[in-house]
């Protein structure tokens, strides 16, 4: 019993240390299958953020108003315009995760000398993480056609250079056919949701048009007509009217149709479609959901997503042509206007204050110096000829009665209505007595008396009787010509 005793005192004694082992060892394995779960946790978590390294090439003409947009759809009101290649980005956020990233932006240089330089937005590993945007002026639409063709062109031969695999080729190519061929009409409920498709809607796809995705890029393309507000000046400086710029509309849908490129008509001034600019971009590259309808109503606020258009709805805008024709060149309708030569006026420099005095002064001392004395005569003379006795006379009467040396103030009044009466008498007719104007070379003797006693006798009671000294020299009026007593 003792023997008994002991060994069960031995194995309790024993087992004490191993349970406390036990214990340990288990809570340790609950710590590790805590962060065990913390880290997978972290793992789902990271899976379903927003992906990183999407990019979006902007190509167009210079001047079109590539890095405008790009920095209106980040938000930036002020920015750099800078050669070559331009790295601008816009934040993108999805609510539902609460998480955000940035959508990097290369803005190509529409120099085609840079166009060298898409290898550096557009490696070989990010094609498939790539949408190419192509601006177009509507300023400028005569050249709209060629600048969509020149700069698809460049994007066709960047990725041709880039060597991708056939395989990943192909399968890039044909996701642009799925997306275009599944694109739903959104629903016409409040929520705006697409309308959901049956499974055998969606096992059956609609085959593609003859002119449709004819050129396959293998990434998406958007097309966007910047400075819409210019159709406006268009219509008012070069005579565009509505069927001018539904051809010009359905020269450009056709194209988008032959890439599978969606369209849409901006105007930063006005601040048009912007914001379906940016959410078409976002559904696109990173499938957030999408529901505005295509809007082709307004002139300047057309917005056509890819799959939604075709020949037919095309042909539509031909209904509206009266002048125009279907068949018509788009260089022979929408001509280039003539360019204007700008005339610059010759800028005129105002001299300097001081120099303009000196030269005034240098001018002044040339001239000769005025002599004081007699004023010049500056009245018009009549020419040589001219019948002026008459007026010449009674100058001569009005200067001979102006005062002279020794005469009284009763003088020069008696003087002067003796001037008067000597031009009176002396107006007669032609062939009166006393009308002598046409007769030359006679003059009246000194000291002969007027024929009018009684007005000389008055003219001496008011010179209070002058002495004789005077009386002569009253007398002696130039007579005119041709004149006698």
């Amino acid at each position: 019993m003792a023997t008994a005793g002991r060994s069960s005192l031995l194995s309790s004694s024993s087992a004490g240390p191993t349970g406390a082992l036990d214990s340990s060892v288990l809570e340790e394995e609950d710590g590790q299958n805590l962060w065990s779960t913390i880290l997978s946790e972290v793992s789902t978590h990271s899976r379903s953020k927003l992906p990183c390294g999407k990019n979006v090439l902007v190509m167009g003409e210079v001047g079109s108003g590539k890095t405008t947009l790009v920095a209106k759809l980040q938000g930036v009101e002020e920015y750099m315009k800078g050669r070559g290649v331009e790295y601008l980005y816009f934040n993108v956020h999805d609510d539902d995760i609460d998480d955000h990233t940035r959508c990097n932006a290369w803005v190509l240089d529409g120099d085609l000398y840079h166009k060298g330089l898409q290898g550096v937005a557009v490696p070989v590993d990010a094609v498939g993480n790539t949408l190419l945007l192509i601006t177009v002026d509507m300023s400028r639409p005569w050249n709209a056609l060629d600048s969509l063709q020149k700069w698809a062109a460049v994007a066709r031969e960047h990725i041709d250079k880039l060597r991708v695999s056939p395989e990943t080729l192909r399968e890039l190519e044909h996701r642009i056919v799925k997306q275009f061929q599944e694109y739903t009409e959104p629903g016409s409920g409040e929520d705006g949701t697409p309308q959901r498709r049956s499974d055998e809607e969606e096992s059956i796809l609609l085959p593609l048009g003859d002119n449709t995705l004819t050129h396959n890029l293998g990434i998406p393309v958007v097309v966007v007509c910047t400075k819409c507000d210019a159709i406006s000046t268009l219509e008012k400086e070069h005579d565009y009217r509505d069927e001018h710029l539904d051809f010009i509309q359905s020269h450009i849908r056709n194209f988008c149709l032959q890439y599978g490129a969606s369209l849409v008509y901006t105007s930063v001034k006005e601040m048009k479609n912007l914001d379906v600019l940016y959410k078409y971009l976002v559904h696109r590259l990173y499938g957030f959901p999408f529901n505005c309808p295509a809007q082709v109503v307004e002139r300047d606020a057309v917005f056509i997503p890819s799959g939604w258009d075709n020949e037919k709805k095309i042909a539509i805008l031909h209904e509206n042509f009266q002048t125009l024709k279907i068949d018509d060149g788009f260089e022979d309708v929408i001509v280039k206007p003539p360019v204007r030569k700008v005339v610059h006026e010759k800028e005129i420099q105002a001299e300097d204050d001081q120099v303009f005095l000196v030269k005034l002064q240098s001018l002044l001392a040339k001239q000769p110096a005025v002599t004081p004395g007699r004023p010049v005569d500056t009245t018009t003379r009549a020419p040589s000829g001219s019948p002026r006795t008459s007026n010449r006379s009674a100058a001569a009467n009005v200067a001979n009665a102006m005062p002279q040396s020794g005469q009284t103030s009763e003088g020069v009044l008696a003087n002067f209505f003796n001037s008067l009466l000597t031009k009176k008498t002396g107006t007669g007719g032609p062939g009166s007595p006393g009308g002598g104007n046409n007769t030359p070379g006679t003059v009246r003797k000194s000291g002969s008396k007027l024929g009018l006693s009684d007005v000389q006798a008055e003219l001496d009671r008011i010179s209070n009787r002058e002495t004789d000294s005077d009386l002569p020299i009253a007398n002696e009026t130039p007579a005119t010509d041709g004149q006698e007593t």
